[in-house]
């Protein structure tokens, strides 16, 4: 069955780690769109306050199929 995508692109962060700031970032999405396949980070950054890593931050596409 061929499917095709609508591509959500949101940005996560999490004081935890990158892992965390993906996790959030899907499960945002997945209150706009109950169809969740796939993601891709495409891009990674942290904040930094005192010299020490604040939180993380992560941009990520994620591809929902969409029902015909």
């Amino acid at each position: 069955m061929e499917h095709v995508y609508e591509i959500l692109e949101v940005a996560g962060s999490s004081k935890k780690s990158i892992e965390d700031a993906v996790k959030n970032a899907v499960a945002a999405a997945g209150k706009k769109s109950k169809n969740l396949r796939w993601f891709e980070v495409v891009e990674t950054r942290g904040y930094i306050e005192e010299g020490k890593i604040s939180y993380w931050q992560v941009a990520v596409k994620i591809g929902a199929t969409i029902e015909a």
